[in-house]
């Protein structure tokens, strides 16, 4: 076959392939593509071929390539093709290939000469290649034909540079030995795209096409029109060969031949050929792997050292013995003890970034949802004084009252206590929701035995439950306690001679508390119209009187002050378009809150930022917004209610009161509840894990039945345990590519100024003095007796092909000037016979 150049690499590439394969995995050493450039009937297809080995391009004269063919070559075992259009056929007779590349290029572009810039992707499997991507792209063209289109030319530049701008892309660029260099469209795009040639290599076509008498080898020496990367002759089937069918390996043995029988060649015939582009092309991707090593090995050490500690305990592992499961599974309540424990107390350890959960969520409960589902219990204060003027009309009876009614008081007082229930009772099953979510978080780690994790889930959780009642019953009670007797004698409490002070007092102390900083943070101000830039997001500050917000957390540009009398909160249905939480802020006066909006609608990442927004407004006197049916039966009531200056006075004595005295509740409340929830619910629950939960799983059923591990847990010991040893292996492979494969280091720069230009103006370099010459038209022969003008070599790299090549002859050794800077002419295009 063909790729003699790449048999080296290929043992070492497939070993490492085949490791990675074992285990469902892709090696990724992110070999380049190679893509073919040239003009219409180039050879590109043919140099194409020859990596493949196989005779499956479509072929004839004028423009045959019309989609860009992207090849996949995938070394295995056998040789097949497979096209991306029609996955899952597999085709062997590549004949058969390709007459699907021609109909299928029918198919998009038509069948008279319509190009198109959709790829067809073909993919082709065989012993004999390397895992490379190769571009067949069509060839450059200027007039257009058939179909089509009048910029042609630059349509097909524009696919050829989707491909060959890509930095781990190498380019061939192509042209035929019968024209003339200089002019190559191949190698002007390849300089625009790769200036300083490092993936530029010049291929050199239908070497035995040129006119009798006229040969290459000043270009092919890189001597003429000096590439970096030099140039690299090759001999491709001519038609008569393709229509006779002859194969690709008897046509090398042609190309090596004509090189070496060649007079103008034979000394270089070694850096000429197929084989010879394979071997550059191999040194290529040899140097590309060799650079992609580190990184890649120290990729896969790190894998390595993260599963050692697992497959170290996987390797003796017995699933059938008792005494393991035994260990395993007192294991495995432990670490679910120590897992709950820590989750609830907090734990420098295994800490979620993304939100609150176990204690910190409790926390937020106890501290901000529960004080704030307290305050939404008290009442509007219209309702509330029409209450308290009920009450001391009703105990007074048919008598009118000369003094204010205790009775009044503590009626109303009982009424508010037992308003309190509620909120308590929900705070309790907030926290039992939390509690559940935290044994199922803990319960995570036991998902490997899932008999085990759905009975530690259920004894638990039930657990949880048989104290929520308990729970409940304590937190009620605690409440008819307050209920039971009102202690008007509690030293925080203001009394009735001094309530008719409270007023006054109040107001001094929230003139003295209007400063102080409640809540600190960033909100989205929602409703600001798209004309005005649309939602934006503010750095918000709340005090006792009044919500401002700034431009950063810097505090510095103040937007806007916004005072809080006569505001209220009202919730805000989330918008399908938006992933945020709202809710908003009015006047209940109907004024504008902001500018022309009669409401500041206010967004949250979370509903939890959007509940503890609301309790801090709470405390800065902010409430939530009543039902509407509450409000329009309060308005209607009120509007026909009136109270002379005597009741007046009464029920203002009597509201003192009733604040002084649930204040004093209130607090009590909101200490003794988080204590009575974390002793009957937290550290009992915590308790009955550490010492009740072993026993309640022996008793519940059979142990080993507990401690059957899961399919699942058995495919990942049996991964862990193959990716262990592929990545060994691969270890070991990474090693062998390193030791057995040499690093080619890059030619040197070369003067490529002359690409690009027109042959105008420029003057030739001189030909060689003995080897037969391509000359222009108007030039004439040296003398054969006159002495031989200077020659001008380029700089020889590795990649130079005259670099270890035998002189000729009558050639004199010649030290390599400095490349001059006058840009030299294309190749002449006549010869005159000596």
């Amino acid at each position: 076959m063909g790729n003699r150049g790449m048999e080296e690499l290929i043992p070492l590439v497939n070993r490492l392939q085949d490791a990675f394969s074992s285990i469902g995995q892709a090696c990724n050493l992110d070999l380049p593509q190679i893509a073919v450039v040239g003009g219409q009937s180039a050879g590109k297809s043919s140099v194409l071929e020859n990596f493949v080995g196989r005779d499956f391009l479509p072929r004839g004269s004028g423009i045959v390539t019309r989609r860009p063919l992207v090849l996949q070559l995938i070394s295995a075992t056998a040789e097949w093709a497979e096209f991306l259009h029609c996955k899952g056929k597999k085709f062997t007779d590549f004949d058969e290939v390709r007459q699907e590349i021609e109909s299928e290029t029918d198919r998009v572009t038509g069948a008279n000469k319509g190009i198109s810039p959709v790829p067809i992707n073909l993919r082709v499997c065989s012993p004999h290649v390397l895992n490379l991507t190769l571009i067949d792209l069509p060839g450059i063209t200027k007039v257009p034909v058939g179909d089509q289109p009048a910029d042609i030319e630059q349509q097909i530049r524009d696919m050829i540079m989707q491909f060959i701008t890509r930095e781990s892309c190498l380019i061939l660029a192509v042209t035929p030995a019968n024209t003339d260099l200089a002019n190559s469209d191949a190698l002007k795009l390849a300089k625009d795209v790769d200036p300083q040639g490092l993936r530029t290599i010049g291929v050199i076509t239908k070497l035995d096409l040129m006119d009798e008498g006229t040969d290459a080898r000043d270009v092919l020496e890189n001597k003429l029109l000096p590439l970096r990367r030099g140039y690299i002759g090759v001999v491709n089937r001519s038609q008569k060969d393709i229509d006779g069918k002859k194969d690709i390996k008897a046509a090398l043995e042609a190309e090596r031949k004509f090189f070496l029988s060649h007079p103008s060649y034979r000394h270089i015939a070694d850096k000429m050929g197929t084989p010879r582009l394979q071997k550059v092309l191999n040194q290529q991707l040899t140097n590309h792997i060799r650079d992609t090593l580190p990184a890649f090995r120290s990729k896969l050490q790190s894998q390595l050292l993260a599963l050692d500690k697992e497959a170290e305990e996987y390797r003796g592992y017995r699933p059938d013995d008792p005494s393991r499961k035994t260990k395993q599974l007192l294991q495995m309540v432990q670490q679910f003890s120590v897992d709950f424990e820590k989750r609830i107390e907090g734990s420098g350890d295994q800490v979620d970034t993304v939100e609150l959960s176990g204690g910190a969520k409790i926390n937020r409960i106890f501290h901000e949802r529960f004080p704030f589902e307290l305050v939404k219990m008290e009442c509007d204060e219209k309702e509330m004084r029409r209450e308290i003027s009920y009450a001391i009309k009703n105990i007074h009876g048919i008598r009118t009252g000369l003094f204010t009614p205790d009775m009044a008081f503590e009626a109303i007082v009982k009424k508010q206590i037992i308003k309190l229930k509620e909120p308590c009772v929900k705070c309790v099953d907030m926290v039992i929701q939390e509690l559940i979510n935290t044994v199922r978080q803990c319960s995570n780690k036991l998902e490997c035995y899932p008999t085990l994790r759905e009975e530690t889930e259920r004894i638990v959780t039930s657990h949880i439950r048989d104290r929520e009642s308990r729970a409940k019953d304590q937190v009620l009670l605690l409440i008819d306690i307050q209920v039971s007797y009102i202690n008007t004698n509690h030293e925080d409490f203001i009394g009735f001679a001094n309530a008719q002070q409270r007023s006054s007092q109040t107001n001094k102390s929230q003139s003295s508390a209007g400063n102080q900083v409640i809540r600190k943070g960033w909100l989205t101000i929602n409703n600001i119209s798209i004309m005005k830039g649309g939602a934006k997001e503010y750095w918000f500050v709340l005090t006792a009187e009044s919500l401002s917000w700034f431009k950063d957390d810097e505090e510095k540009e103040k937007k806007y002050m916004l005072p809080l009398d006569n505001l209220k909160v009202r919730d805000v249905e989330k918008s399908f378009m938006s992933s945020k939480h709202i809710f908003c802020i009015f006047n209940t006066e109907s004024r504008n809150v902001y500018k022309d909006n009669r409401t500041l609608e206010l967004a949250c990442d979370s509903q939890d930022d959007v509940d503890s927004w609301k309790s801090s407004l709470l405390r800065a006197g902010v409430y939530p917004e009543k039902t509407t049916t509450v409000e329009s039966e309060t308005t209607s009531t009120t509007d026909n209610f009136s109270m002379d200056p005597q009741l007046e006075r009464k029920v203002e004595t009597i509201r003192n009161l009733v604040d002084s005295y649930m204040a004093i509740v209130n607090k009590c409340i909101r200490d003794l509840i988080p204590k009575t929830i974390m002793h009957l619910m937290i550290t009992n629950v915590k308790e009955f894990i550490n010492a009740e939960l072993l026993a309640q799983l022996y008793s519940a059923g059979d142990q080993n039945a507990l401690m059957d591990e899961s399919q699942e847990q058995a495919q990942r010991r049996d991964e862990v345990l193959r990716t262990h040893q592929a990545l060994k292996e691969a270890l070991a492979i990474i090693g062998d590519i390193s030791t057995s494969t040499v690093t080619v280091p890059l030619p040197p720069p070369v003067d490529t100024s002359w690409v690009g230009g027109s042959s105008g103006g420029r003057r030739s370099p001189p030909p060689s003095p003995t080897a037969p010459r391509r000359m222009s038209s108007g030039q004439r022969p040296t003398p054969r007796g006159a002495p031989p003008p200077p020659n001008r070599p380029g700089p020889l790299g590795p990649f130079n092909n005259s670099a270890d090549s035998p002189q000729a002859p009558s050639r004199p050794n010649r030290a390599p000037p400095s490349i001059p800077s006058r840009r030299p002419p294309p190749s002449p295009t006549r010869q005159v016979p000596p």
